[in-house]
């Protein structure tokens, strides 16, 4: 006949506790709960609880620690002790269980959204205008659900967090966080560490913001007088953002496409600069080609006799290990008395797009092709790089003419 084992008493424990103390000669001392729950004092006086149990597959016995008293009080350890014979009557057992979830939560706190966004960050290949433009996105974010694991994300926690920023009106910010949000969630997917993407699932909620294009001249008399402005003031600043200054409404190349603009890249003898867009360096890595007016192509010459020792045309000359910053053009703009809103450095682009066509006459094709646009043929075909260069040489050539007119004709 079995035997029968009395369930523990709060009072039998305290009991054994103040009997353990009184010892001379410490003893360990295990009381039977019954169903291998037993609540032990060990011979430093320290009193916890185990349960003996035999393992499913071995068959062998087993313990396993249910944490210490008064910490685990007697109904708890009694808890956990159904909770464990329920595993074993599963073929489960509770040491490799209790293994498993330790593993688990240290998965979880390995892979919080912070850590993988940090990871993917490192595969981007961008331009450090770029990151430095993506950190403020970056920074909302870990504020927001950084420490979140990231297969327990919500879409409501992460389109919480895009709505502070949409509420102050950052509708572009917002929407910006939502879309790095979700390139990390594609990336977590790839690895295997969350199955869906659940910033995906507010992409259509999140308000879209009021586009404005960047400030440009399109008057004639208007881009006369900054050009005059611009001659006026030569000489009065550092050289290398006088010559951009110069050079960019002639080339209408992206601002920092020209600051970063290497002598390797310049062929005075084809007159022809030649370089590869940061822009679509990661999806075509296509070279672009700017032919040099006889205006464009002078100035570079007299830019050559400064910075012709340093690998950039635009080098900084408060420091030649970097080129002018990406704020610079501007600011100087501003200096010349055309206040923000007025025009900016890109905004030469529309500049030239508006008055080639409108005023010029010359093919929109031809124009599109010239602002490193993809332009494609009546077939779907993108033009090749060198076709209709012969076009563009004369295009450039005359938009340089048209602007030196509008500084002589502008009183």
């Amino acid at each position: 006949m079995p035997k029968i084992v009395k369930n523990l008493t709060d009072k039998q424990i305290k009991s054994a506790l103040n009997a353990h103390k009184n010892l001379e000669i410490k003893t360990l001392i295990k009381l039977a709960d019954g169903k291998g729950l037993y609540f032990v004092i060990d011979k430093k006086g320290c009193s916890f609880w185990r349960f003996d149990y035999v393992r499913p597959i071995s068959r062998k016995r087993n313990s396993i620690s249910l944490g210490t008293y008064p910490e685990i009080s007697l109904s708890e350890a009694r808890d956990k002790q159904v909770e464990y014979r329920k595993l074993l009557s599963q073929n489960i057992d509770p040491v490799v269980e209790k293994d498993r979830k330790k593993e688990q939560a240290r998965f979880h706190l390995d892979n919080t959204f912070k850590l993988i966004a940090e990871e993917y960050r490192k595969t981007e290949e961008l331009e450090p205008s770029t990151q430095k433009r993506n950190a403020f996105v970056w920074e909302k974010l870990y504020l927001s659900i950084g420490h979140i694991p990231i297969s327990e994300i919500t879409a409501t926690q992460i389109l919480d967090a895009c709505r502070l920023y949409e509420k102050q009106g950052k509708t572009d910010s917002a929407r910006r966080m939502r879309s790095k949000a979700s390139q990390v969630f594609r990336y977590a997917i790839a690895l295997g560490l969350c199955q869906f993407n659940i910033a995906d699932q507010i992409s259509g909620i999140l308000k879209t913001g009021t586009k404005t294009h960047r400030a440009a001249i399109t008057d004639a008399e208007q881009l006369g007088k900054l050009l005059r402005s611009i001659d006026h003031n030569f000489g009065r600043g550092e050289i290398t953002v006088d010559y951009a200054l110069k050079i960019l409404p002639h080339v209408f190349v992206r601002p920092g496409e020209l600051r970063s603009a290497k002598w390797d890249d310049i062929d005075f003898e084809k007159r022809l600069w030649v370089y590869t867009p940061a822009k679509t360096k990661n999806q075509t890595a296509l070279q672009h080609i700017v032919p040099l007016s006889n205006q464009v192509f002078q100035l570079f010459k007299e830019l050559y006799e400064i910075t012709g020792g340093s690998d950039f045309c635009f080098v900084s000359m408060r420091n030649s290990s970097q080129v002018i910053s990406d704020s610079t053009i501007n600011k100087r703009l501003k200096m010349y008395g055309f206040e923000n809103g007025e025009t900016t450095g890109h905004g030469f682009r529309a500049t030239a797009r508006t008055l080639l066509d409108e005023v010029l006459k010359f093919p929109i094709e031809r124009i599109e092709q010239q602002l490193a646009h993809q332009v494609r043929d009546m077939h779907g075909r993108a033009y090749n790089r060198t076709k209709y260069l012969d076009e563009r040489v004369t295009m450039m050539q005359a938009w340089s003419n048209y602007l030196e007119s509008l500084k002589s004709s502008c009183t």
